[in-house]
């Protein structure tokens, strides 16, 4: 089940960022958007949500009185350009509250602790809305890498140990997932327990994959798959 959501701001590039940011969730949908808390209250009156998105500042009907006139509300995060109206917000047991303009980042932390209120799990690899980033989560951290910075990834049972030249990086997620996830960026599985980042590959041969000075080995299942794509891709650089 997805999680529903509707958005409430009188700024339509509000409304837009919010969207891009949701898009990147699979497990989130844009339910209903709307311009005034007038109309949000119409909506919340004749149709279910999980996940509010409410702005304060708008014509008619602020969002708080919004929030105060409602009996049962879904999960409530505000978003808002003015920092003094937080302490109002959180009085209404709303589960975060964010400051315009908001960052990915910064809407990813709300997410997540939208997720632990409602008993949720959120994925631990996310992409960033520049599709040359991705966001991976280590403990209770979201780590944002450029994909080229990544050397190769080892599978280390439910989890995944994800290397750059200077940092590793452990998400709990299957190789086999990863594999799925992460073909269109250039990464391509060499072993079961290893997937390397095409675009670094210095050297290969018949037994290892070399990205400078980091070794990965290739398995035997993978070889002649392997060598069909690295002779392609050395041909066409």
């Amino acid at each position: 089940m997805k999680t529903k959501c509707l958005l409430v701001d009188d700024e339509p590039l509000a409304i837009s960022l919010l969207q891009r940011h949701l898009e990147k969730l699979d497990s989130f949908e844009v339910t209903d958007t709307c311009d005034d808390a007038v109309k949000a209250l119409e909506l919340l009156g004749t149709r279910q949500y999980d996940l509010l998105f409410l702005d304060i500042e708008m014509p008619q009907l602020s969002g708080l009185s919004l929030l105060k006139t409602l009996k049962q509300a879904p999960s409530v995060i505000i978003t808002t350009a003015y920092r003094e109206f937080a302490l109002d917000g959180y009085d209404l047991d709303v589960v975060d509250y964010l400051l315009k303009p908001i960052t990915f980042d910064r809407f990813l932390r709300a997410i997540e602790r939208y997720m632990r209120v409602a008993g949720k799990q959120l994925s631990d690899v996310l992409a960033s809305s520049d599709k040359n980033y991705v966001y991976l989560k280590s403990a209770h951290k979201f780590f944002k890498l450029h994909t080229d910075e990544i050397l190769y990834m080892e599978s280390r049972k439910d989890y995944l140990c994800v290397y750059t030249k200077d940092q590793q990086i452990m998400v709990k997620q299957r190789i086999s997932d990863m594999e799925n996830m992460w073909r269109d960026k250039g990464f391509l599985r060499v072993h079961r327990s290893f997937m390397v980042n095409i675009v670094n590959i210095t050297a290969f041969t018949t037994t290892d994959v070399e990205m400078g000075n980091f070794m990965v080995p290739i398995g035997s299942s993978y070889k002649e798959h392997i060598f069909r794509i690295l002779q392609a891709d050395r041909y066409q650089g």
